[in-house]
């Protein structure tokens, strides 16, 4: 077994809701409500659900930029919360993170170059400052970056080019780790499909280990190793990529792969669709017992009362965990076809020399351009 690099123990970060005159506590946004996984070294660990079930607060107390409630996340046998502030800093040198939005996430008054050498300037140590120039037109030119670009301003670039100079500097100081939270999510499909193919090709050249945080199955399909489903807080199902998606046992991630299109259209009228009925209950005041079971179909006087445990469920071929009293497999799709394409894009295809973005980076060939996969989700 691989090395675990990261883990998070009973993850829980709850928000005080103020009220009143005197601005007193009256209530708590239960945004991650008890998390815990290991990921392991080079792998990708994707971090799929609905908008507001805590995926995005995740990625930021992996990152200790938001305190805990309770809980720790360990990063290499060290627990970060009981680190200060300098041995932090010198921590978070080994874990970056991508942040989602690439045109509110960099500074529109700094140039590029200045931009992705900051990280140099916090840490000198790792680059001379004679030689910040050089190590950023490096930078430029391994995310597929024109290095003569490097005293543009980030307006003068696209929203796939800015992405990638928020990649250029989340791996300007060689990181083990790297949180990306939603990094493709505000890009067009063919652009998405470019940034994807780079993240693939820096995790295998500088041996990077990923936390890949979005709401899109496809793209999360395509780049993951294994797959963690979050809902309003919780884990509701983990495993291998070829597990989840292609023998789900938790009704809430069932729910979420019928809504994706499959690859051939005419095969569409073969897929089962489950529709979920309801909205999704609110953080600050979730359901007792399973969180799931005021949409789910199975539900039963014991999902109402006792919480189910993330545990080791038989999925027909091997077995993974979910959070489910009643956890069965459940086939989605039942074609060929379905089971060995990615759904959106090309497994197969990692290098598209002959077709190119401004950036001269290569885009992979698109299977299916539309449908997110997570109803309701209104992101871009």
């Amino acid at each position: 077994m691989p090395e675990v690099i990261l883990k998070a123990t009973d993850l829980v970060k709850h928000y005080p809701i103020k009220g009143g005159i005197l601005r007193r506590t009256v209530g708590q946004v239960k945004a991650v409500d008890g998390v815990s996984f290991e990921l392991y070294q080079g792998e990708t660990l994707g971090v799929v659900g609905e908008s507001g079930c805590g995926k995005s607060t995740l990625g930021r107390l992996l990152m200790r930029l938001e305190e805990p409630t309770s809980g720790s996340v360990e990063f290499q046998g060290v627990e970060m919360q009981k680190q200060s502030t300098r041995d932090m800093r010198k921590l978070r040198r080994d874990i970056q993170i991508v942040f989602q939005d690439p045109y509110t996430s960099l500074n529109p008054r700094k140039t590029v170059g200045d931009i992705i050498a900051e990280p140099f300037e916090i840490h000198p140590d790792v680059v001379p400052k004679g030689g910040h120039r050089r190590a950023v037109q490096e930078l430029l030119e391994k995310v597929g970056l024109n290095p003569e670009h490097i005293n543009r301003f980030p307006h003068q670039f696209s929203g796939g080019q800015r992405q990638r100079i928020g990649i250029a500097r989340g791996i300007a100081l060689n990181p083990k780790v790297l949180i990306c939270d939603e990094p493709v999510s505000a890009l067009d499909v063919s652009v998405q499909a470019q940034v994807v193919n780079l993240m693939e090709k820096l995790q295998t050249e500088l041996g990077l280990s990923y936390v890949f945080i979005a709401h899109d199955l496809s793209v999360v399909r395509h780049i993951s190793d294994r797959v963690a489903v979050m809902y309003l807080g919780k884990m509701a199902e983990l495993g291998d990529e070829d597990q989840v998606y292609e023998r789900p046992h938790h009704p809430y991630t069932q729910a979420l792969l019928s809504a994706v299109l499959v690859p051939d259209p005419t095969l569409r009228h073969k897929r089962e669709q489950i529709v979920l009925v309801g909205d999704v209950p609110s953080p600050a005041n979730p359901p007792s017992g399973c969180r799931f079971h005021t949409r789910c179909w199975k539900v039963q006087e014991v999902c109402k009362v006792e919480e189910p445990q993330l545990v080791e469920h038989p999925d027909g071929v091997s077995q993974h965990r979910s959070a489910c009293h009643f956890a069965e497999v459940r086939t989605i799709v039942e074609t060929t076809v379905a089971d060995n394409t990615s759904l959106l894009f090309d497994k197969g295809v990692t290098d598209h020399s002959d077709v190119a973005d401004p950036a001269g980076a290569p885009v992979a060939t698109l299977v299916e351009a539309e449908g997110s996969g997570v109803p309701g989700d209104s992101e871009p």
